[in-house]
């Protein structure tokens, strides 16, 4: 099924010439309707694109319109040697949205996915875990990225990382259970990144075909955050955010730039992901130390408050020396500096997802004073948070 549909901008003349525009973007996951919202914001600001926007999703794509279409532009996801012959033969401006590269030739803009491995590695890694395991589809090559930049983090932390393909079997009851059976091999307790937030659901749905514990035995995280999908799996799904409007927004206006008649270099943009939003799916400290572990889940749980080191000491009952000594230890950071890491995720959230006032995020995260606020924020990222929700797209 094919749609059109005209995007205006109310600020330009009417009498201005069309420019059309074919996407070649799926809308059946998060990651790819977050691009098309990303196209949506620079249309709106900038100049008025007629679009061509087929209903597809990944390995179901009908090519049969482009064959008639004309135009004068194409932002794409060439994942197929299908897609990367039909966009070629057309010969107008073209920018992809994929890893694979099928035509190296075109300017490309992607999510940068060893930043996305390096941010779900480091998280489980705070938390204390010693096994990993990557959870991937070979049929995508930045799920094959994900896995070799992943494992090599954990390795460089002197861990190892169990990899599993997943998707081999055209029998999801049949894949689940292959995974079941992967995830009593492991050894416990495992942090495992999922490729992406589908693949995360499913190795949830088969913890609990395996009868493992999540996130006590099992720990996961998936990529894209899926609010909804993330919110319907049990336990919810934790999940790297990447900044999909951004790479949108930015593979519009490299296209507007060709043509205009620019010449763009065949570059590879890589866009940095905003952040990771924890949900139960591993919400654990994977450490022997009961007291520690306990600490940090009482941060966690009263992080809209303004909680010191001494509100945990009066819930966990040992000396600031020696919890200060156990979290060094075994986390590689003080109480203090738990809590400032906690606070400062919240605040990226809020920054990102809303359009709440510094004043009113600093009153939510626990903060008396705006000012304090933004000092803390600043030491932590080396920007302001003025600075972060305009890179996150706000």
């Amino acid at each position: 099924m094919r749609f059109f549909t005209e995007l205006r901008s109310d600020a330009l003349p009417r009498s201005r010439k069309h420019i059309h525009v074919a996407l070649i973007v799926e809308t059946s996951n998060e990651y790819a309707r977050g691009l098309l919202r990303g196209i949506k914001s620079y249309i709106r600001e900038h100049k008025p694109w007629s679009i061509y926007l087929g209903e597809q999703s990944r390995g179901h794509i009908d090519l049969s319109w482009l064959r008639d279409w004309q135009g004068n532009g194409i932002i794409a996801r060439i994942e197929t040697k299908e897609i990367a012959e039909a966009v070629q033969s057309l010969g107008v401006p073209t920018v992809d949205l994929s890893a694979w590269r099928w035509l190296p030739g075109l300017p490309c803009v992607e999510t940068n996915n060893e930043s996305i491995s390096r941010m779900a590695a480091q998280h489980l890694l705070e938390r204390g875990f010693k096994q990993f395991g990557y959870c991937g589809d070979t049929n995508f090559s930045w799920s094959n990225q994900r896995a070799a930049f992943f494992a090599q983090t954990v390795g460089e932390a002197g861990f190892p990382c169990m990899i599993h393909e997943s998707g081999l079997s055209q029998s999801w009851l049949k894949d689940r259970k292959i995974l079941a059976d992967w995830l009593e091999s492991l050894p416990k307790p495992v942090g495992i990144m999922a490729c992406y937030d589908i693949l995360g659901h499913k190795l949830l749905e088969a913890c609990r075909l395996a009868g493992v514990a999540v996130p006590d035995d099992v720990s996961v995280i998936g990529v894209d955050n899926d609010e909804l999908l993330c919110n319907l799996s049990d336990p919810p799904l934790s999940s790297v955010m990447p900044n999909t409007l951004k790479t949108g927004y930015q593979a519009a206006s490299l296209l507007d730039r060709m043509m205009s008649g620019e010449k763009i270099d065949p570059e590879l943009f890589l866009i940095e992901p905003l952040d990771i939003v924890t949900r139960m799916s591993t919400d654990v400290v994977a450490v022997e130390d009961k007291q520690v572990s306990e600490a940090v889940r009482f941060i966690r749980n009263h992080a809209y408050e303004d909680i010191q080191v001494e509100d945990i000491l009066r819930h966990i009952p040992v000396s600031r020396r020696v919890l200060e000594s156990r979290f060094r230890k075994l986390l590689g950071r003080t109480p203090h500096e738990e809590i400032i890491e906690v606070k400062v995720k919240l605040i990226k959230r809020l920054l990102a997802e809303t359009e709440l006032t510094l004043p009113v995020i600093a009153e939510r995260i626990g903060f008396k004073h705006v000012e304090y606020m933004n000092v803390v924020f600043k030491k932590k990222t080396g920007m302001t948070p003025g600075a972060y929700r305009k890179k996150s797209g706000r």
